[in-house]
């Protein structure tokens, strides 16, 4: 079986920490939360209802690239990232060229829901709006698995692990 390298992406509420972890377990392979790489900086703004600029972004995102690009040839990784803008997700790939992206993506009213549930979490729902604002959908050439997640979890986790068994065109340009 190919080493998988993957993140988990999708605005606030998605369920990425969820469905990351279950995947990981699944895949028989590490979990990394990426809000846990956050500077405490990061955590205050995002805490206080500000969101964060590309700016305060870059040095997280460096953090994860480094944990993709310290793995060894036969790690496997999933890792939950907001992952909102290309340019982020072209920074990670960076990284880890055979870096593959799964976006979890729902009704504005169901990720307000779940947002509203969630407890001790830093991210207030305030945010969920620049969130959607932020976020570029993954383009076709970018081979990400999009999906709904209207379907719980149990379920997207089958559904990613069977299309990870398929293969992928990778071009090269």
């Amino acid at each position: 079986m190919q080493v998988l390298r993957l993140v988990i992406m999708g605005v606030c509420g998605c369920g990425k920490s969820t469905v990351g972890q279950q995947l990981a377990t699944r895949l028989g392979c590490n979990f990394l939360e990426g809000d846990s790489l956050h500077s405490p900086h990061n955590l205050a703004l995002m805490a206080a209802g500000t969101p964060l600029s590309d700016d305060d972004r870059a040095v997280w995102l460096d953090i994860i690239a480094q944990s993709l690009n310290d793995l060894s040839p036969s790690e496997g990784l999933v890792v939950s990232c907001s992952a909102l803008k290309r340019k982020y997700r072209d920074r990670l790939r960076l990284a880890c060229p055979a870096l593959r992206f799964v976006h979890l993506h729902g009704e504005r009213g169901l990720l307000a829901k779940r947002l509203h549930q969630r407890r001790g979490h830093y991210m207030p729902a305030s945010l969920l709006d620049s969130q959607l604002e932020t976020l570029e959908l993954p383009g076709a050439d970018e081979y990400a698995i999009t999906l709904n997640i209207v379907e719980p979890a149990s379920s997207l986790v089958a559904h990613i692990a069977h299309l990870l068994e398929k293969p992928v065109l990778i071009c090269s340009k």
